[in-house]
């Protein structure tokens, strides 16, 4: 078992990889867990103040992870595969879960964390996870999100950005190559894993920001046309990080969602 706590010891060992984590809040004996899966060049230190204000808001524990490559975890082999979402979902999560002791969960993944959250929801029979938040999640390539990773590409060789990612990544050209490489590979554009929102059985919540500049409201309309499960939609005035660019708002749904979850567990709302 982890040692749950905001400055553990010791790294999660996944695999015979050493992963960052932090844990904010009650442990999973006490109250269920949102387990928290970052963005494509995000981290433990990269959801700033987040976690706390979402379990202080919540009551419930929430768990972050920096996956392989990120953050202060072990670097990654390159090139990353370009299923490398499915294996983060099938290969590594039910390994993170297990160790942290989850009992109870609400899967919460923001970009490509978003994506592995619906992959191993609608890939796994885990009756733990109770409830599913996508932030900004990516279901299929669009030509305007490739186009932005291609800018941030020409930023990362040609300005200060590799110092700047430097602050949070232990190896910077690690966490990016293997985000940006990976994107821009000419057989991604083919990339679709919409197939999983055919099979979640939870109810969800979608956050995105109207000006995501990664991805349009498609991959939300791809969730509501396609899901059997109950679907929340909240459309914010923002862009790719709602949580960072409109935190209120995010943390107002959010506790929302989690609210209704648990009223439900309780019997007290029987649902529709």
């Amino acid at each position: 078992m982890i040692d749950w706590s905001l400055t553990p010891v010791h790294p999660l060992d996944v695999n015979e990889v050493a992963l960052e984590y932090a844990c904010h809040g009650p442990p999973p004996s006490q109250a269920p867990t949102i387990v928290l899966l970052h963005e494509g060049l995000g981290c433990v230190a990269l959801w700033r103040d987040f976690p706390e204000k979402l379990s202080a808001r919540t009551g419930l524990g929430v768990l972050v992870y920096s996956r392989q490559g990120y953050g202060q975890s072990d670097s990654a082999t390159l090139p990353r595969p370009l299923d490398f979402q499915t294996r983060e979902a099938l290969d590594v999560l039910p390994h993170v879960l297990a160790q942290a002791g989850i009992e109870r969960c609400i899967l919460f993944g923001h970009s490509d964390g978003a994506t592995i959250a619906a992959i191993y929801a609608g890939s796994v029979e885990d009756h733990r996870v109770r409830g599913l938040i996508l932030m900004a999640p990516h279901f299929f390539t669009e030509e305007m999100g490739l186009a932005e990773i291609a800018r941030a590409r020409d930023a990362f060789e040609t300005t200060d950005m590799r110092e700047k990612l430097a602050r949070y990544h232990r190896n910077p050209e690690n966490a990016f190559r293997g985000w940006s490489d990976v994107w821009l590979d000419p057989g991604f554009k083919d990339w679709n894993v919409a197939e999983v929102i055919d099979y979640l059985r939870v109810p969800v919540l979608t956050i995105q920001g109207r000006g995501d500049q990664y991805g349009t409201l498609a991959q939300i309309e791809e969730i509501e046309t396609r899901t059997y499960c109950p679907v929340d939609t909240v459309i914010l005035d923002c862009q790719h990080a709602p949580h960072v660019e409109a935190p209120e708002a995010t943390l107002d749904a959010v506790a929302d969602y989690c609210a209704r979850l648990q009223r439900i567990e309780a019997a007290e709302v029987i649902p529709a």
